[in-house]
């Protein structure tokens, strides 16, 4: 009979128009969560039969509740130097827990801050993941998760660092008198030769050693000079471990251009190379970056009719301190801010991206996990291969629309009380069929 259709039909619009007030009621209470993305409740037909006959069978309706993860939310300034947004496509991936065996899941809730072991985790209990960076600053991406780690750097608290950069600017006096005689190399480090500018910079090794290294300076010609880089031969030693007795590390010529810049293509190769040191206490090293100036630049050494001296040098390395703060720059980087003001970057963020991000499965949390319809996932860099880039000092608010929830709360509301319409007239109409006989 097709009144019990109808009677079912006007059940199933109940049970419908429930669930999408359910989304309603779930996007409203989260309207204030950080990342959290709203679900659209959407619908569709049951047919029991799609001929058209002479009696009709109604089948009803059900919902179909879509996730609206993909939908940009509104990023928002905040006071904090570790909350991060996304804008555009992607996630952070993060760890249920801080070890391997915690659940790989990914976010757009960017609300890290320190817990108590110095983790970065957020306010859901997610630890953030990065790429661990080496002293170069480089990073492996095997694009699997193996090569995540959970960012802490409070752990750097103490540690040491090589030194792996040294940049000076100096000038070089042009009115200088050029040396009498052939220079012979290690004669300004022994002694033999007065430098006509020196000037000493501390490097450290892998064990946070400080050791002097010297820059001697004579003039042999007009826009001509030799320079030495020199150390105490009781502490280097060439990178094989043989001793270097007269304590030079590198020497040449160092020219310059007629208006007192750098001549880099004229001079000596070898004295702008990198310093590859080996010490004598057993400690490690890394290749040293010699920052003299580029060619033709005013960057580095210059020579003017100016008395010579030092302009400014930056060497790294060092014993690390307390770690004070962390920062986390807009390409991702995370860098430990140390209480002596020095900073070193850490970690490098990825963003994961999927090829149905809409097809993720939710976890409690305002977190995600990869399902069948979301696709594989792809681990990179910010900005690469479509994913979006990393916003720092903002988090992103919940997409939800307050005005578009509201009206649709009024909307599933006339259509549950239309659909209860439905059951009351049909349970009228089968009254009077019950009233045919008495």
């Amino acid at each position: 009979m097709s009144l019990y259709s109808a009677l079912y039909a006007g059940v199933s619009g109940l049970g419908a128009q429930a669930s999408a007030m359910a989304t309603v009621a779930d996007n409203i209470t989260n309207v204030n969560t950080i990342g959290y993305k709203g679900v659209s409740a959407q619908f569709q037909t049951l047919v029991t039969d799609g001929k058209m006959k002479s009696s009709y069978s109604a089948g009803g309706v059900t919902a179909a509740p879509k996730a609206l993860i993909s939908k940009q939310g509104l990023l928002q300034a905040s006071s904090s130097l570790t909350d991060i947004g996304i804008d555009g496509a992607g996630f952070f991936v993060v760890r249920s827990s801080a070890d391997t065996s915690g659940q790989i899941a990914y976010t757009r809730a960017g609300s890290f801050t320190p817990d108590a072991d110095g983790y970065l985790r957020n306010t859901a209990g997610y630890y953030l993941t990065g790429w661990p960076l080496d002293a170069s600053g480089n990073y492996t991406n095997n694009g699997s998760f193996t090569s995540l780690e959970p960012i802490r750097p409070n752990a750097l608290t103490g540690a040491a660092l090589p030194t792996t950069k040294i940049a000076m600017r100096a000038n070089l006096d042009s009115t200088a008198t050029p040396i009498t005689g052939a220079y012979v190399r290690g004669s300004m480090a022994s002694g033999a030769l007065s430098p006509q500018f020196s000037r000493s910079v501390e490097v450290y090794d892998a064990q946070g050693t400080a050791h002097s290294l010297t820059f001697n300076f004579v003039k042999t010609a007009a826009n001509e000079w030799v320079a030495e880089v020199s150390g105490d031969p009781a502490q280097i030693a060439s990178s094989n471990g043989t001793a270097i007795t007269d304590g030079v590390l590198a020497s040449g010529s160092v020219k310059f251009n007629a208006d007192g810049s750098l001549d880099l293509a004229g001079s000596d190769p070898a004295l702008f190379a990198n310093l590859d040191i080996g010490w004598s206490n057993g400690a490690g090293s890394t290749p040293i970056t010699l920052g003299l100036g580029t060619d033709g630049g005013l960057n580095g050494l210059t020579q003017f009719g100016s008395d010579s001296a030092l302009l400014s040098s930056s060497v790294d390395g060092g014993v690390l301190g307390t770690v004070a703060s962390v920062e986390i720059s807009d390409t991702g980087i995370v860098s430990a801010v140390f209480d002596d003001g020095t900073t070193r970057a850490i970690y490098q963020l990825p963003i994961a991206t999927f090829q149905n991000p809409d097809g993720l499965t939710r976890t409690s949390g305002n977190a995600y996990v990869a399902s069948a319809t979301s696709g594989n996932v792809a681990i990179n860099q910010p900005g690469a291969l479509g994913g979006g880039s990393i916003a720092a000092g903002v988090l992103e608010a919940s997409n939800v629309d307050l005005a578009s929830e509201f009206s649709n709360m009024i909307l599933f509301q006339r259509a549950y009380s239309a659909s209860s319409k439905i059951i009351t007239t049909v349970d009228d109409m089968l009254q009077e069929v019950s009233n045919l006989k008495r």
